[in-house]
């Protein structure tokens, strides 16, 4: 029925009526070289499922290619009745197509109906005639069949065919879905079609045509948030899934779902305009999404399945609860729901802690990193000094536990911070219950106004001040919720958190310059003949290498000095602070490795790396001997003799 050359995944295929071991070798191959944003079977299944998802993978992209890369629509849909008629006979016992000569075993092995299999079918024939939604409920019932059916077949097989956990599968399958058609506006244009339900479109008061002609404005930014919000809901009603399922696809399913998320943060982050970008997840970012997919795996409960905790508070959206007189639960988890978002390496060690301090825990990063927001977003300098002192404000506000009055009217007048409301409440409690000093926090914003206004640093004191008030603050935070005895514990922290900044600034050289801002210490550079557009090239210097060579110094004489914390902080949080010490010290002991070549790719851990060092923090034996990664001391650079050279 195929045409010589008309499918480009055909030219690998055995001829019909194969041998099942031929059938299972080609269907492998198709699924560990044909691109997708995850892999098929990834390494965390169970070996005995990889070859029958390799099956399965291989009809869906057989299937898909057949509506999509034909580009005629009556020999698209002539095939797809082909390809039909092959399913036909899979499942009448006659299968000759390779494809269906391994799906065959699996059909059998995992009784799975035929069903889901014709439903995807019907949604690339719907592909070929339908390039248009008038409704928000047509779009749902094309995703019915173009998505909720791979989902389905996953369950198949791994044993699952319960109805409560197949709705939750459709659930998150038509929210990935949704997620794609919103980040693929572009390249739909570009195929004629438009997946925004036109309803929606038209409540926001755009046209049909303001969409073909890529008109992106305020009205389109709405849609977008409209669209993105929905979609959030489905991912909330799906989330309890990865809590319902075998403990290695439950890792899947997590790293599925917060994928889709990632795209809808990205398309966010972007500014919203998918008529002209496509937002992607970059290999980085699979990684990270990984990584707290296998630590939820390895740390968290199990929820019940009734439970709302694994599903709304993990998709809810930052802002998303902007009422007054929030209950602190509903705080907490409004915070914990802001410090998933950020997708932050910080996170990880929340879970390595009990409950209380790990609730403490995100309300300090929630408001960190809504109060970093401010600095980061936008390019007007007034608004964004408007927005930290507000910050400042509603910080005294909720302390006090009044508004302050100025001249008869409150100091907030009306601008009260894009997420205060969900945030303060539990941060006041952690306050309160860790004996936490306000002047901490204060001193992390004047941290984020520095970076408004400061480009440069003259000397390493004033570097260090600036470190201070963006890393410093932290350490000091954590360690009250950490639990210490010895008043020395808070100077060992202090230093750890300059060991962490260091280690930052050290990696980010060379984007932090694309971005206006040299923090290495002028004094330092001027030590080592560097100049600023040293950091602009495509490689660092020798006297580049040398400079961080010597910060680097600086950073290890912080970690060697700050471990002593370890032993002077309770024992049940000594996993999360070995793990955050532990990574950081891991990436800068991988920058010296590399000479200090921090000006290409961003350097970074692996996955493995970070999957073993969590599984350490949480089953293995943790000191103040092992905290550290082990430097390489004896390493010689090219053209010197260690890094106790000195330029000049």
């Amino acid at each position: 029925m195929l045409r010589p050359g008309e499918l480009e995944i055909a030219e690998h295929a055995p001829a019909n009526n194969c041998s099942p071991a031929a059938a299972q070798e080609y269907t492998r191959w198709l699924a560990t070289h044909h691109y997708e944003n995850f892999n098929v079977a990834s390494w965390l299944l169970p070996k005995d499922l990889h070859q029958h998802f390799y099956n399965l993978y291989a009809y869906c992209r057989w299937a898909d290619d057949l509506g999509d890369e034909v580009p005629q629509k009556d020999r698209a849909l002539e095939l797809l009745d082909w390809w039909e008629r092959e399913l036909d006979h899979c499942y009448d016992g006659r299968p000759s197509h390779p494809v269906f000569v391994a799906l065959r075993e699996t059909i059998i092995a995992k009784n799975i109906p035929k069903q889901p299999f014709a439903g995807l079918l019907r949604a690339f024939r719907q592909d070929q005639n339908v390039k248009r939604y008038p409704t928000w409920d047509s779009m749902i019932g094309y995703c019915v069949y173009s998505a909720n059916p791979v989902g389905r077949l996953v369950l198949y097989l791994c044993g699952y065919c319960d109805e409560e956990r197949q709705a939750m599968s459709d659930a998150t399958c038509t929210a990935l879905q949704l997620a794609n058609f919103w980040q693929d506006v572009d390249r739909d244009l570009e195929k004629g079609r438009i997946y925004i339900p036109l309803d929606i479109a038209a409540s926001h008061g755009l046209t049909e045509n303001d969409i073909v002609e890529r008109r992106f404005d305020e009205r389109y930014v709405s849609l977008m948030k409209d669209l993105i919000a929905r979609t959030r809901v489905l991912f909330a009603q799906g989330a309890p899934l990865a809590k319902m399922v075998n403990g290695r696809l439950s890792v899947d399913l997590e790293m599925f779902s917060r994928g889709g998320v990632a795209v809808l943060d990205a398309i966010e982050t972007m500014g919203y305009d998918t008529l002209h970008n496509r937002p992607a997840i970059s290999k980085a970012k699979q990684v990270r999404l990984l990584g707290r997919s296998l630590l939820t795996h390895l740390i968290a409960k199990p929820i019940r399945p009734e439970s709302e905790s694994g599903g709304l508070a993990f998709v809810r959206a930052r802002n998303s609860v902007p009422e007054s007189g929030i209950s602190v639960s509903r705080s907490y988890a409004a915070c914990h729901s802001i410090a998933r978002a950020a997708h932050s390496n910080f996170y990880y060690a929340f879970f390595l802690l009990p409950k209380p301090k790990r609730d403490a825990l995100a309300a300090l990063y929630a408001f960190m990193r809504l109060v970093d927001d401010v600095a980061d977003e936008g390019n007007d300098l007034a608004a964004k000094q408007r927005g930290l002192a507000d910050w400042r404000a509603a910080l005294d506000d909720a302390v006090i536990g009044e508004e302050r009055l100025v001249d008869g009217s409150t100091a907030l007048n009306s601008a009260t911070p894009n997420g205060a409301a969900e945030v303060l409440p539990a941060l006041v409690d952690t306050m309160q219950r860790y004996k936490m000093p306000a002047r901490y926090l204060h001193d992390l914003i004047s941290g984020a106004e520095m970076d408004l206004t400061l480009r440069t640093y003259p000397t390493f004191d004033r570097l260090r001040e600036y470190c201070y008030r963006v890393a410093g603050t932290v350490g000091l935070t954590c360690t009250h919720v950490f639990g210490f005895h010895d008043p020395r514990a808070l100077d060992l922290a202090e230093k750890l958190g300059l060991a962490f900044q260091l280690t930052n600034i050290i990696r980010d050289a060379h984007d932090d310059f694309a971005l206006g801002r040299v923090y290495l210490p002028e004094e330092d550079l001027a030590r080592y003949g560097v100049s600023p557009q040293d950091f602009g090239k495509s490689e660092a210097t020798l006297g580049v290498r040398e400079l961080l060579r010597f910060e680097a110094d600086r950073a290890w004489q912080c970690y060697e000095e700050g471990s002593a914390l370890f032993g002077l902080i309770d024992p049940e949080s000594r996993g999360a602070l070995w793990l955050l010490v532990h990574t950081y010290s891991a990436l800068l002991a991988r920058i010296e490795s590399l000479d200090f070549a921090v000006f290409g790719e961003r350097v970074r851990l692996s996955k493995a790396e970070k999957m073993l060092f969590i599984a350490k923090a949480r089953f293995g034996r943790l000191s103040e001997e092992n905290i550290l990664e082990k430097r390489d001391r004896d390493r010689r650079r090219a053209g010197g003799t260690g890094s106790q050279r000195r330029a000049g």
